[in-house]
């Protein structure tokens, strides 16, 4: 046997089936692109306010350990983000970690993760490598509603460990049903995780809720309010189930420049929250601008993108062309059944979506 042969024999005996049936998470190169694939703030802190930064990141202290609780960080996310005084609050490197928390914290044989789709890609792809079954229940009708009858028969057959909803969801940008949610929180017998990722854009939350179901979580990440590369995510929930969930969290995973860059981000709330209604308004304008265009149908949303479907066969080649210009948006195409054509665009600056729709218009004529 060559070396080859035992090296790949010694990893299909060893590694976990589950893992070698799953694809690793894809980012496609975007050096020198306007980038408009992955949902984030495309605004830069101004000088003054980047100076003041690196003025406070010069007193941190790298040869330390950071704070293992993070608690000033989580006193100035429960201020910004209105977290109820009697919810605990859990830190995870990006929302990513926490799916991945909950897996491992809930995980077990037999269990399973329900979720509407198309959903956010992680929650498929934690529940398949952590070794859980994951369990989806399409959208309904030409708006991505959340069927509930659908759950609610779903909750019953397959009695979930963890449900998550996402408002606004990802990638249809529409924000469910408030009823229909409290149906399936109401319905289900484990944990309900209501994930607001894009809730700077949406301006509506299930915080509140906390105080109502015990089992109820919230999560949310400061990715799309400017701060993607700082890696932070939150979530917000009874004491007792985050207690347990901190017993999975690895120590010191929120590192101290992620704390001290959040700390000091959040004492500028002012300047986010003015971007985020910035692209609010251009988000506006870019579906008013797709929607003249011949071809396209095209959803509203409430998040900082634009899901739309061009004609049979042409999302691949649209996709293309806007790269080989300069531009890059995400193909949805082939992912799901109910995005088959679909692509979808993030709300950039002014002349980035300009310039996208000059290179769209290019492509579709």
């Amino acid at each position: 046997m060559s070396r080859s042969d035992d090296r790949n024999a010694r990893i299909t005996r060893l590694v976990r089936p589950a893992v070698q049936a799953v694809q690793a998470y894809h980012v496609p190169p975007a050096q020198g692109m306007v980038k408009l694939d992955a949902m984030e703030n495309p605004y830069p802190w101004p000088g003054e306010l980047r100076d003041d930064w690196l003025a406070v990141l010069a007193d941190v202290t790298a040869n330390r350990y950071p704070d293992p609780t993070a608690a000033a960080l989580k006193a100035q996310l429960r201020r910004d983000g209105g977290v109820p005084d009697a919810a605990g609050l859990l830190l995870g490197n990006g929302s990513d970690e926490l799916i991945q928390l909950l897996a491992l914290a809930l995980g077990g044989e037999g269990r399973v993760v329900m979720a509407p789709g198309p959903g956010f890609a992680m929650y498929r792809l934690i529940a398949a490598f952590t070794g859980l079954e994951y369990q989806e229940v399409p959208l309904s009708g030409d708006d991505f509603a959340l069927d509930q009858g659908a759950m609610l028969a779903a909750i019953a057959r397959h009695q979930p460990a963890v449900i998550y909803l996402a408002y606004p969801n990802n990638p249809t940008g529409n924000a469910f049903d408030a009823a229909a949610m409290e149906a399936v929180i109401e319905a289900a017998p484990g944990v309900v995780v209501i994930d607001e990722a894009y809730e700077p854009f949406c301006g509506r939350t299930w915080m509140s809720a906390l105080e109502r179901y015990d089992h109820l979580l919230v999560m949310r990440t400061v990715s799309k309010m400017g701060l993607a590369g700082l890696r932070l995510g939150y979530l917000a929930g009874h004491p007792d189930w985050l207690v347990q969930l901190e017993k999975c969290r690895l120590p010191y995973n929120i590192n101290v420049l992620t704390q001290a860059s959040a700390a000091f981000a959040l004492e500028h709330g002012d300047r986010l929250r003015a971007q985020t209604e910035a692209l609010r308004v251009e988000r506006e304008r870019l579906f008013e601008a797709l929607c003249t265009r011949p071809g396209l149908r095209v959803w509203p949303s409430e998040a900082n993108f634009i899901t739309f479907r061009a004609q049979p066969g042409q999302a691949g080649g649209i996709h293309a062309s806007l790269r080989e210009s300069g531009v890059l948006i995400k193909n949805l195409d082939g992912s799901h059944p109910l995005l088959s054509d679909c692509l979808r665009v993030t709300v950039g600056r002014a002349e980035e979506n300009a310039r996208f729709l000059t290179a769209l218009d290019a492509v579709i004529g």
